[in-house]
């Protein structure tokens, strides 16, 4: 009885401690955005973003949709994506080269503190994320338009359902996203607790070393970065930060986890997001594993013949 007491009182300091990490970065930055849309701030990003978008075979308007993104979620980028779509003839191929953008770069306020107080660099983190998706954007749109792919008219297979604007019906939808994430964690934390006992982590960790030996990340960040490719930046930056603090993980293998996780999170939500839009599976999923698993796998390589005054100076620090 004493051992079973014991666990769950180890799980409620866990889910406590992971819990609180994340929503003092979160809350706050949720507030100062709101600030900022509400001041015209993602106009104005978006008219910077604009001219970018025929770089990609996109038409300027797609610089809003994505301003949208970046400053909140994808969530938001296709709320504005489907006002916009309406006023714009798009191709198949033209809808994936936005998803690309939307999948590589979003909610950036909120993503990038959370790598920043794992230890990485806000510098890096935005260059990372906004270079890699334009990067990404263009490959995808390159590849379709070198190959005549997906030039068909696109369809899109969702219509959003109303949405309260007001103050209230802002803030109460802020409300119902931080108590999901609240539960996401106690059973992610939960989850990996029993599959810690049972000796699974330990066999996934074995399985999937060859993978992320050839992407440069150590085994100290396996079970973190599963988590975060497949449920989210969040939760798996939320874990990273835990560990970074507590010396478990180093800041190199920090840097690189948060840099694949920022190229390739949340494989099964977003992809299934971005594919309502109309966006093609073999550009969502597919080219982007490929893309982050490529670019990761050079730029640990390259990182490797860095100095560590260089990795203090430009790419990690700290956590904390």
């Amino acid at each position: 009885m004493k051992s079973f007491s014991t666990f769950f009182r180890e799980l409620g300091r866990e889910i406590y401690s992971v819990s609180i990490t994340l929503f003092r970065l979160m809350i706050p930055v949720i507030l100062v955005v709101k600030l900022l849309e509400e001041l015209g701030g993602v106009e104005l990003l978006a008219a910077v973003l604009g001219p970018l978008m025929g770089m990609i075979g996109l038409p300027d308007s797609m610089g809003l949709v994505w301003a949208a993104t970046l400053s909140a979620n994808i969530y938001a980028g296709m709320l504005v994506f489907f006002t916009q779509s309406q006023q714009e003839a798009l191709s198949v191929a033209q809808v994936t080269v936005v998803a690309g953008l939307l999948l590589m770069a979003h909610g950036l306020p909120i993503e990038a503190r959370i790598a920043q107080k794992a230890g990485v660099r806000l510098g890096a983190t935005l260059l990372l994320r906004i270079g890699g998706g334009l990067l990404f954007a263009a490959v995808l749109n390159l590849i379709y338009s070198q190959g005549g792919w997906l030039q068909s008219p696109n369809e899109l297979y969702w219509q959003p359902d109303p949405v309260d604007s007001s103050l209230g019906g802002w803030a109460l939808a802020q409300v119902k996203s931080l108590l999901m994430i609240q539960l996401v964690i106690v059973l992610l934390l939960s989850g990996l607790k029993v599959l810690r006992l049972l000796g699974i982590e330990r066999l996934m960790t074995w399985l999937l070393q060859p993978l992320l030996r050839l992407l440069g990340i150590g085994r100290e960040a396996t079970s973190i970065t599963i988590i975060g490719v497949t449920l989210g930046l969040s939760f798996g930056g939320a874990l990273l930060i835990r560990e970074a603090q507590a010396g478990h993980v180093s800041k190199r293998d920090v840097f690189a986890s948060m840099a694949f996780l920022g190229l390739c999170h949340s494989l099964i939500e977003d992809t299934l997001l971005v594919m309502l839009l109309g966006a093609h599976l073999s550009g969502v999923l597919w080219l982007r594993l490929a893309f982050s698993l490529i670019s990761i796998a050079l730029m640990t390589r390259w990182m490797d013949r860095r100095s560590a005054a260089f990795h203090q100076r430009y790419l990690v620090h700290p956590p904390g």
